[in-house]
């Protein structure tokens, strides 16, 4: 016996990868539901071998339906997610709406599994930003063994984590570059995309950061230890999928760059790729369509006591969106709900 599922949003990218994935990993769905806005009203999205015609949010009835994955912005998510978790249907959430929230859990499965006990107070789970999820995902094991004092981040994100816009001004620009006459002035980013880098994501803070910087410090507190100092610096990159991160990491007690390499080799969700030789190590363009977190560039900083870098990719749509809102519901459904 499997559950009824509800995605919403499905016809955006997330949307889509949450179907994909849940197909992939063959969850246990006895009826499954396409939602998005009426302009998207009958759009056919693939689910497996099947094919979905999208069904209007606004008018949904969510009663009856297990769960649903939300992936639409936070002010939809605000009118829609309440109605869902009243009907009984729990609502795992994409969107940064409800992440800050104490009631709410903000969960990577494997980091902090546990936590998901207490959706039943909103009956929502949130799911964190990308670029928090993949970098979690690393941390935690090396925390539980030598304690991180403090996190020095800068990320490498890819244009796709800004939706469908974000990627087509990367591929117009681009092409504009090469055809004169053609050229895309930015519409979704700041600045020129094309053959360039942004050092900011999301809107700027009264104290200088950016939000998508202190996204990454509050949920790394909330998801591994509120005692870890973080700072983050977030860029946005000419890439389509696949965010990068360099990592810094202080240590309470001495950790070996080879004993951190053990430990993550055998820490779930992560394939340490770290050869010290030309390619020896994992970049965007290889991370795309894997549900791993990958690790690669393990080495001692030298400038402080106990300091480890490290180098993490992973798909920005799968760990850091789609993906980790589906390893949500495996979690909830063999925990909590389980059904059959």
């Amino acid at each position: 016996m499997g559950y009824k599922i509800a995605v919403v949003g499905a016809t955006g990218n997330v949307g889509r990868e949450m179907l994909a994935i849940l197909a992939e990993r063959e969850f246990p769905v006895d009826e499954i539901v396409a939602l998005a806005s009426r302009r998207s009203l009958g759009t056919e999205i693939s689910f497996g071998d099947r094919t979905l015609k999208t069904q209007d949010l606004e008018q949904f009835d969510f009663t009856g339906w297990d769960i649903a994955l939300f992936a639409i912005g936070s002010d939809a998510t605000k009118t829609y997610a309440p109605k869902a978790a009243k009907a009984g249907c729990v609502v795992i959430d994409n969107s940064s709406l409800y992440r800050y929230d104490p009631d709410v859990p903000l969960i990577v499965p494997e980091v902090n599994a546990d936590a998901i006990e207490g959706y039943s107070k909103k009956n929502i789970i949130a799911n964190p930003n990308c670029s928090t999820a993949q970098m979690v995902v690393a941390l935690k094991p090396l925390h539980d063994r030598a304690r991180i004092k403090r996190v020095v981040v800068s990320t490498y994100q890819a244009v796709s984590g800004a939706g469908k816009e974000g990627v087509d001004e990367l591929w117009n620009q681009t092409k504009g570059v090469y055809v004169p006459g053609q050229e895309v002035e930015p519409e979704k980013f700041q600045k020129q995309i094309a053959f360039n880098v942004i050092p900011h994501i999301d809107v700027f803070m009264e104290d200088g950061q950016t939000k998508e910087e202190w996204k990454m410090v509050s949920e790394t507190k909330k998801i591994v230890d509120p005692s870890i100092k973080v700072t983050a610096t977030c860029v946005r990159v000419p890439v389509f999928v696949g965010h990068s991160e360099a990592v810094n990491l202080e240590f309470e007690d001495f950790l070996d760059e080879d004993e951190a390499r053990d430990i993550l080799r055998e820490a779930p969700g992560i394939m340490v790729v770290d050869k010290r030789e030309d390619g020896g190590y994992v970049t965007p363009v290889e991370c795309v369509g894997d549900f791993a977190t990958f690790v690669s560039r393990i080495r001692q900083d030298p400038t402080i006591e106990n300091g480890l870098n490290l180098w993490v990719v992973s798909d920005n749509l799968r760990k850091g969106a789609a993906l980790n809102a589906v390893q949500i519901a495996e979690v909830l459904g063999n925990r909590i709900l389980k059904k059959g």
